[in-house]
């Protein structure tokens, strides 16, 4: 009876016909391809010139398997740029029409009709969503590890697999904090192009315009002359800070630093601080200290973003058109 009962679950039944109405999706179809022919992409032009990457005397050149994330020859971005551009449409791609799509079809009222909790549609959205996205990116970061293998002829070391594991972690929070952006604009907005085009105006604005912002800020609070080094420090700080408003800022500084060991500080230093630092790669649980701030930033922005959809969609009133 217990087994019957547990497998019956009304909330995982319909993560599951979320998951196969995802999967079957041509939206999600597209982007999955498109994700996957850019790391092919990406992957190739690492290889190609994997031999220049790993010339001369450097702190990570004993890190093979992690350059092929990081390395390119120019032609085309690295990995890590493809997932910190292409994952924030993915997310949006995935939640923008969640709800209100259901809502202008009907279908909502008659779910709603059923004996279960209205909490279980907005979860059951998101748990689904953030189960695809997990599978697809460990599958990518595996098949990265997979040619890597065959190209290299041996096996990552366990910081290298433990690094990019992390990594993994951190590109799904962060394309989850997108998605749970788009699911709020899902729920907020009737029209499923304006929840679309609210995502996309949302991720333009800090991929293109949050920089020039920043730029023109600093530019004019910067004094004529500098009259110490600790002010010099001071003055990029403030201007590093306001950079991290910028979420795609927080992935780029936590994956750089997981995927490029010898990175030891994320904000300016005097010479005061540098004097006697040995060019070592840091041990993982150093680099995790460096990057928690900003995954933790990222994570409170996903929580934020749900929280504020759940209580939306908790108070608004559902009616079949």
């Amino acid at each position: 009876m217990y087994k019957s009962q547990t497998v019956s679950n009304p909330f995982w039944i319909m993560v599951g016909k979320e998951i196969s109405d995802t999967v079957r999706s041509w939206k999600f179809l597209i982007m999955v391809g498109l994700v996957l022919l850019t790391c092919l992409g990406s992957l190739y032009t690492s290889l190609s010139d994997f031999t220049e990457a790993i010339k001369g005397a450097s702190a990570d050149e004993d890190f093979f398997f992690l350059k092929l994330f990081t390395h390119s020859d120019g032609s085309m971005p690295s990995y890590i740029v493809f997932v910190s551009f292409l994952g924030p449409l993915l997310g949006i791609s995935m939640g923008f029409d969640s709800v209100n799509s259901e809502q202008n079809k009907g279908t909502l009222s008659r779910v709603l009709a059923q004996p279960i909790y209205r909490d279980y549609i907005l979860n059951t959205k998101f748990t689904a969503s953030l189960i695809v996205l997990s599978s697809l990116f460990l599958a990518l970061s595996f098949l990265v590890l997979g040619f890597g293998l065959i190209f290299l002829g041996i096996p990552p070391t366990a910081d290298e697999f433990l690094r990019i594991f992390i990594f993994s972690i951190v590109s799904i929070v962060y394309v989850a904090f997108w998605l749970n952006l788009s699911i709020l604009f899902s729920v907020k907005f009737r029209q499923t192009a304006t929840s679309a085009l609210a995502g996309i105006s949302i991720w333009l604005f800090f991929t293109i315009f949050y920089n020039i912002i920043v730029n023109l800020i600093a530019k004019g609070l910067a004094p004529v002359r500098f009259v110490s080094e600790n002010q010099v420090v001071k003055f990029q700080g403030f201007i590093q800070n306001l950079m991290r408003f910028n979420p795609g800022q927080l992935f780029n500084d936590a994956t750089t630093t997981l995927l490029r060991p010898s990175i030891r500080s994320l904000g300016p230093l005097t010479t005061e601080q540098t004097i006697g630092a040995i060019p070592n790669p840091l041990p993982l649980g150093q680099s995790l200290m460096l990057v928690w701030p900003q995954v933790t930033a990222l994570i409170g922005g996903t929580i934020l973003f749900f929280a504020i959809a759940y209580t939306l969609f908790m108070r608004r009133e559902i009616r079949s058109r």
